[in-house]
């Protein structure tokens, strides 16, 4: 399928050939042996347990709750009602490995109340090979992940499904952008934050926090269309814990979110960078999921 996963003396490793990310074939590799982490959350630095609720919140804020750890944080929290809904989504997935970086970038719309998308993700020049590679459309929904253009031996007009619950990594890095609303529900594992401090994203006056996040902890706590490729990720990844920088404006929804993802290989370590920008909240999003006779079922030929 478009992942193989291997299982070795160090666990599970997923063989990130990805259906999108021909770059990755050789440039990512997720380690098992991540735990499912441990013990209570934890606010570090300036903003204290502010700083540690607000950012807990903006996941639920985008599922249309506004539920977190419950620290009163009226200066930074959602105003009583607000839902994020829909948004407009751009997504950057830098991988760099052996002195190479390359930048996958997406663009798309995401409902999360539904937890589905689309997104139409870029390969890099020669990223996959030494030919020009069509955009690739991908179609996010709770547990799926739909690839159209995927190449390698699949016709034009057919899909590649993906479940993924069953990929080592959750498809945080698989599809080449991470799911919004998995990259927001890794905020429910938010253990340590440090508030920044206030800064400007595209005209946006937002709040900015560090920290690091427990996938093992967000899987536990995020809602069901999350938790099963989460969990998934949890037990597939090399380490547990992933260093976050969060945007929030100031109706607490989230405005932008990076995560720096390492990965143990066999040669050099690699590290992934994946970034996801929400703007333009309230925006029409209708997402149709492709039929079964239109889903590709033979064999997936590698990169």
């Amino acid at each position: 399928m478009v992942v193989r996963q291997h299982r070795s003396g160090s666990g599970v490793r997923a063989v990130c050939a990805l259906a999108v990310v021909g770059v990755m074939a050789t440039a990512a590799g997720c380690s098992g042996g991540g735990g499912g982490g441990g013990g209570g959350a934890v606010a570090d630095g300036q903003g204290g347990a502010e700083a540690l609720d607000a950012v807990h919140r903006a996941a639920a804020v985008l599922a249309g709750t506004a539920s977190g750890t419950g620290t009163a944080v009226a200066a930074v929290g959602p105003a009583p009602g607000t839902t994020a809904g829909t948004a407009e989504v751009r997504t950057a997935m830098e991988t760099a490995a052996g002195g190479t970086r390359v930048t996958i970038r997406g663009r798309g719309s995401y409902d999360f109340r539904s937890g589905r998308g689309r997104l139409v993700v870029v390969l890099p020049k020669d990223a996959a090979g030494a030919d020009e590679h069509r955009p690739i459309t991908e179609l996010l929904a709770p547990g799926a992940l739909y690839m159209r253009n995927r190449g390698a031996g699949v016709p034009a007009d057919k899909w590649v499904r993906v479940d993924t619950t069953t990929l080592a990594d959750g498809n945080l890095v698989t599809g080449g952008a991470t799911d919004p609303m998995a990259a927001a529900e890794l905020l429910r594992g938010a253990r340590r934050v440090t508030y920044v401090g206030r800064t400007v994203l595209a005209g946006v006056p937002v709040r900015h926090y560090r920290g690091t996040a427990e996938i093992g902890l967000a899987a536990r706590g995020a809602g069901p269309g999350s938790r099963g490729a989460l969990t998934a990720a949890a037990k597939g990844f090399r380490t547990d814990t992933v260093p976050f920088d969060a945007y929030l404006d100031d109706q607490g929804r989230l405005r932008k979110v990076r995560h720096r993802f390492s990965f143990a290989n066999e040669g050099p370590p690699v590290e992934v960078v994946s970034t996801t920008l929400l703007f333009g909240f309230g925006v029409p999003v209708s997402v149709r999921l492709p039929d079964g006779r239109d889903i590709y079922t033979g064999r997936i030929r590698q990169r």
